[in-house]
Protein backbone atom coordinates (compact mmCIF):
# COMPACT_ATOMS: atom_id res chain seq x y z
CA UNK A 1 0.00 0.00 0.00
CA UNK A 2 1.42 3.39 -0.97
CA UNK A 3 0.46 6.95 -0.14
CA UNK A 4 1.59 10.52 -0.66
CA UNK A 5 3.38 11.72 2.45
CA UNK A 6 4.88 15.03 3.56
CA UNK A 7 8.23 14.35 5.19
CA UNK A 8 10.22 16.03 7.92
CA UNK A 9 13.92 15.08 7.45
CA UNK A 10 15.08 16.06 10.92
CA UNK A 11 18.52 14.85 11.90
CA UNK A 12 18.70 13.31 15.37
CA UNK A 13 14.96 12.65 15.75
CA UNK A 14 13.95 9.01 15.19
CA UNK A 15 10.34 8.00 15.81
CA UNK A 16 9.24 4.40 16.42
CA UNK A 17 5.74 2.91 16.09
CA UNK A 18 3.72 3.34 19.27
CA UNK A 19 6.07 5.98 20.68
CA UNK A 20 5.77 9.76 21.06
CA UNK A 21 8.05 12.54 19.85
CA UNK A 22 7.76 16.20 20.92
CA UNK A 23 8.66 18.75 18.24
CA UNK A 24 9.00 22.52 18.08
CA UNK A 25 8.25 23.73 14.54
CA UNK A 26 9.65 27.13 13.62
CA UNK A 27 10.97 27.06 10.03
CA UNK A 28 8.45 28.50 7.53
CA UNK A 29 8.49 25.42 5.28
CA UNK A 30 7.70 23.10 8.15
CA UNK A 31 5.10 25.45 9.57
CA UNK A 32 3.43 25.16 6.15
CA UNK A 33 3.80 21.37 6.34
CA UNK A 34 2.08 21.23 9.73
CA UNK A 35 -0.73 23.52 8.57
CA UNK A 36 -1.39 21.27 5.58
CA UNK A 37 -1.21 18.11 7.67
CA UNK A 38 -3.70 19.53 10.18
CA UNK A 39 -6.08 20.36 7.34
CA UNK A 40 -5.69 16.92 5.78
CA UNK A 41 -5.00 13.77 7.83
CA UNK A 42 -2.68 14.91 10.66
CA UNK A 43 0.15 12.67 9.38
CA UNK A 44 3.82 13.56 8.88
CA UNK A 45 6.64 11.27 7.81
CA UNK A 46 9.65 11.47 10.12
CA UNK A 47 12.83 10.40 8.34
CA UNK A 48 16.56 10.82 8.81
CA UNK A 49 18.80 12.63 6.34
CA UNK A 50 21.52 10.19 5.29
CA UNK A 51 24.13 12.87 4.56
CA UNK A 52 24.74 16.57 4.00
CA UNK A 53 23.29 18.58 1.16
CA UNK A 54 20.38 20.84 0.30
CA UNK A 55 18.11 19.09 0.07
CA UNK A 56 19.85 16.30 1.99
CA UNK A 57 19.63 12.69 0.79
CA UNK A 58 17.32 10.47 2.83
CA UNK A 59 17.43 7.06 4.41
CA UNK A 60 14.94 4.73 2.78
CA UNK A 61 12.88 3.96 5.91
CA UNK A 62 11.11 6.32 8.31
CA UNK A 63 8.05 6.35 10.55
CA UNK A 64 4.67 7.99 10.05
CA UNK A 65 3.67 10.20 12.96
CA UNK A 66 0.13 11.34 13.72
CA UNK A 67 -0.20 14.78 15.29
CA UNK A 68 -1.62 13.74 18.66
CA UNK A 69 -1.29 17.15 20.33
CA UNK A 70 -0.72 20.59 18.87
CA UNK A 71 -0.18 24.06 20.31
CA UNK A 72 -0.35 26.84 17.72
CA UNK A 73 1.66 29.85 18.91
CA UNK A 74 0.78 33.44 18.05
CA UNK A 75 3.85 33.92 15.84
CA UNK A 76 3.02 30.92 13.62
CA UNK A 77 5.23 28.36 15.33
CA UNK A 78 3.88 25.03 16.59
CA UNK A 79 4.57 22.72 19.49
CA UNK A 80 3.60 19.17 18.53
CA UNK A 81 3.56 15.69 19.93
CA UNK A 82 3.72 13.05 17.22
CA UNK A 83 2.44 9.54 17.86
CA UNK A 84 4.30 6.91 15.83
CA UNK A 85 1.99 4.77 13.71
CA UNK A 86 3.87 2.65 11.18
CA UNK A 87 7.14 2.43 9.35
CA UNK A 88 7.32 3.41 5.71
CA UNK A 89 9.73 2.96 2.83
CA UNK A 90 10.40 5.78 0.37
CA UNK A 91 9.41 4.60 -3.10
CA UNK A 92 10.31 7.89 -4.78
CA UNK A 93 10.45 11.59 -4.06
CA UNK A 94 7.73 13.64 -5.74
CA UNK A 95 8.14 16.88 -7.64
CA UNK A 96 5.91 19.27 -5.74
CA UNK A 97 5.37 23.04 -5.56
CA UNK A 98 5.31 23.05 -1.76
CA UNK A 99 8.19 24.36 0.33
CA UNK A 100 8.37 21.01 2.12
CA UNK A 101 9.32 17.71 0.53
CA UNK A 102 6.85 14.94 -0.27
CA UNK A 103 7.35 11.30 -1.20
CA UNK A 104 5.44 8.32 -2.42
CA UNK A 105 5.65 6.10 0.64
CA UNK A 106 5.07 2.36 0.85
CA UNK A 107 3.65 1.45 4.23
CA UNK A 108 5.39 -1.41 6.00
CA UNK A 109 2.64 -3.53 7.53
CA UNK A 110 3.97 -4.76 10.85
CA UNK A 111 1.44 -7.60 10.69
CA UNK A 112 3.43 -8.97 7.77
CA UNK A 113 6.51 -9.36 9.94
CA UNK A 114 7.05 -12.95 11.07
CA UNK A 115 7.09 -13.41 13.96
CA UNK A 116 5.50 -10.33 15.55
CA UNK A 117 6.07 -11.33 19.18
CA UNK A 118 9.07 -12.40 21.21
CA UNK A 119 9.65 -15.90 22.50
CA UNK A 120 9.71 -16.09 26.32
CA UNK A 121 13.50 -16.53 26.26
CA UNK A 122 13.89 -13.47 24.01
CA UNK A 123 11.68 -11.38 26.30
CA UNK A 124 13.63 -12.53 29.38
CA UNK A 125 16.97 -11.68 27.73
CA UNK A 126 15.72 -8.22 26.76
CA UNK A 127 14.43 -7.42 30.25
CA UNK A 128 17.63 -8.72 31.87
CA UNK A 129 19.88 -6.56 29.72
CA UNK A 130 17.55 -3.57 30.13
CA UNK A 131 17.98 -3.84 33.92
CA UNK A 132 21.76 -3.92 33.62
CA UNK A 133 21.70 -1.03 31.17
CA UNK A 134 19.44 1.10 33.37
CA UNK A 135 21.61 0.38 36.41
CA UNK A 136 24.75 1.39 34.50
CA UNK A 137 23.17 4.68 33.44
CA UNK A 138 21.68 5.37 36.85
CA UNK A 139 18.07 5.31 35.64
CA UNK A 140 15.24 4.62 38.08
CA UNK A 141 12.75 2.28 36.39
CA UNK A 142 9.42 0.87 37.58
CA UNK A 143 10.15 -2.71 36.59
CA UNK A 144 6.73 -3.97 37.67
CA UNK A 145 5.22 -1.62 35.10
CA UNK A 146 7.77 -2.67 32.49
CA UNK A 147 6.78 -6.31 32.91
CA UNK A 148 3.21 -5.46 31.87
CA UNK A 149 4.23 -3.87 28.55
CA UNK A 150 3.63 -5.80 25.35
CA UNK A 151 6.73 -6.86 23.43
CA UNK A 152 6.57 -4.16 20.74
CA UNK A 153 6.08 -1.36 23.28
CA UNK A 154 9.05 -2.56 25.32
CA UNK A 155 11.39 -2.89 22.33
CA UNK A 156 10.33 0.39 20.75
CA UNK A 157 10.35 2.20 24.09
CA UNK A 158 13.97 1.27 24.72
CA UNK A 159 14.90 2.14 21.15
CA UNK A 160 13.22 5.54 21.43
CA UNK A 161 14.62 6.72 24.78
CA UNK A 162 18.01 5.01 25.06
CA UNK A 163 20.99 7.29 24.34
CA UNK A 164 22.11 5.31 21.30
CA UNK A 165 23.69 7.21 18.42
CA UNK A 166 21.48 8.06 15.46
CA UNK A 167 23.01 5.43 13.17
CA UNK A 168 22.14 2.78 15.75
CA UNK A 169 18.58 4.04 16.09
CA UNK A 170 18.18 4.06 12.32
CA UNK A 171 19.41 0.45 12.21
CA UNK A 172 16.80 -0.46 14.82
CA UNK A 173 14.06 1.21 12.80
CA UNK A 174 15.14 -0.70 9.69
CA UNK A 175 15.27 -4.12 11.37
CA UNK A 176 12.67 -6.25 9.57
CA UNK A 177 11.05 -8.09 12.49
CA UNK A 178 10.44 -7.46 16.16
CA UNK A 179 12.76 -10.30 17.30
CA UNK A 180 15.54 -8.88 15.10
CA UNK A 181 14.92 -5.43 16.58
CA UNK A 182 14.99 -6.90 20.09
CA UNK A 183 18.28 -8.75 19.48
CA UNK A 184 19.89 -5.62 18.05
CA UNK A 185 18.60 -3.60 21.03
CA UNK A 186 20.28 -6.08 23.39
CA UNK A 187 23.55 -5.85 21.45
CA UNK A 188 23.46 -2.05 21.50
CA UNK A 189 22.71 -1.92 25.24
CA UNK A 190 25.62 -4.27 25.90
CA UNK A 191 27.97 -2.26 23.70
CA UNK A 192 27.05 1.14 25.15
CA UNK A 193 27.06 -0.18 28.72
CA UNK A 194 30.49 -1.78 28.41
CA UNK A 195 32.01 1.07 26.40
CA UNK A 196 30.97 3.77 28.86
CA UNK A 197 33.68 4.70 31.40
CA UNK A 198 32.73 3.89 34.96
CA UNK A 199 30.77 6.80 36.43
CA UNK A 200 30.30 8.40 33.01
CA UNK A 201 27.58 6.20 31.55
CA UNK A 202 24.81 8.70 32.17
CA UNK A 203 24.30 10.89 29.08
CA UNK A 204 24.99 14.62 29.53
Amino acid sequence: MSRRLAIFPLGGAVLFPGMHLPLHIFEPRYRAMVSEALARDQRIGMIQPSGPGEPPPLYSIGCIGRIAEVEALDDGRFNLILSGESRFRVARELEVPTLFRQVEAELIDEDDDEPTALAPSERAALESEARAFADALGYAVEWDAVSTLDDATLVHGIAQIAPFDIASKQALLEAATLPERSELTIQLMQFFRRAAPQGDARPH
